[in-house]
């Protein structure tokens, strides 16, 4: 089976200036060497710490921001090495939700203009056809004819991101990146949020591109995860797998720092040590070395291996090298 987005060895770098008219003479790596892939029906969750590069990888995939090396292939092409003008009609099939519901519609436009509105650009249709399909893509995530001439202010959090979702899948997309589309809402409209978008996603078969960094609402959504650390991909497994039998000390932690919701099974929360190391000034070694308790000599001097645990479980670490 060919995925619908699969990157190779991605790469997003920033330059870095010296202060005030300092010019810009270093180079930060946001993400390296990132090899992921999504296919037709499934969810990967990326998570890791705020700061990890995780939505960068998906401003990359969507050509968001310009990659600095590496591919992203869509169904087998690459759309990075594309001209503007190729990428265009396969644009509408690459969506996206942001974090943010209020930041990221346009206050000035009513709900009927903003879910239209990329439908009306890249297609081109207009009139009674584009309102049936505005209404279409309403009635998927919950709204009806009754908001289409409200403006962004009139809804709740948990309303304006269901506008989000319409206006991302009113193209028809095949992948949809989420970015952490709950972190700004109530528990219970979170809740909400992701059975939406599960149900849509049975629906009509999407792929979906989940960046969050609250593992029991990954655990919930995703089939796969795939863990960040400062850039890079330390660790993928299927979802059951990952939670029963996580092997990189970073996932490790992650696990052990959520708390249970129950009062008889009391546990001692995981705290990591020390601060992350600036991605400017990344260790010799494996990146998570100044932080691990199990760190090694060869982990502070060689990066770790990439090594198969099982079918479908990759992890960097020297631990089982």
């Amino acid at each position: 089976m060919i995925p619908v987005i699969e990157t190779e060895n991605l790469v997003k770098q920033f330059k870095v200036g010296h202060g005030f008219l300092g010019g810009y003479s270093r180079q930060l790596t946001a993400v390296d060497r990132v090899s992921i892939s999504v296919n037709s029906g499934e969810t990967l969750g990326l998570v890791g710490e705020s700061g990890s590069g995780k939505s960068t990888v998906g401003n990359c995939i969507l050509r968001l921001l310009t990659a600095t090396d590496g591919r992203v292939l869509y169904r087998g092409k690459d759309i990075l090495s594309m001209k503007e003008a190729e990428f265009q009609s396969i644009r509408g099939k690459l969506q996206v939700v942001f974090q943010d519901p209020q930041s990221s519609l346009d206050p000035r436009m009513t709900v009927q203009k903003i879910v239209g509105y990329p439908l009306k650009i890249q297609k081109g249709i207009k009139g009674k056809e584009l309102t049936d399909r505005v209404l279409a893509a309403l009635k998927d995530v919950g709204l009806g004819s009754e908001h289409l001439d409200r403006y962004p202010h009139e809804f709740s959090g948990g309303q304006r991101q269901r506008i989000g979702i319409a206006r991302a899948l009113i193209t028809g997309p095949e992948f949809v990146v989420f970015d952490e589309p709950t972190s700004a809402l109530d528990v219970s409209v979170q809740a909400q949020i992701l059975n939406l978008v599960t149900g849509l996603q049975k629906k009509y078969n999407y792929a979906y591109l989940f960046i969050s960094h609250d593992l029991a609402v990954v655990r919930h959504i995703s089939n796969r995860i795939a863990v960040m650390y400062l850039g890079a991909i330390v660790e993928t497994a299927p979802k059951e797998r990952f939670f029963a039998e996580p092997c990189h000390p970073y996932s490790k932690a992650l696990i052990a720092s959520v708390p249970r919701p129950d009062p008889f099974q009391r546990q001692t929360l995981s705290v990591l040590t020390g601060d992350v190391p600036s991605p400017l000034h990344l260790p010799k070694g494996c990146r998570f070395s100044p932080r691990c308790n199990k760190a090694m000599d060869i982990c502070r001097k060689i990066p770790p291996p990439h090594i198969k645990v099982v079918t479908d479980h990759w992890l960097d670490c020297h631990l089982y090298g």
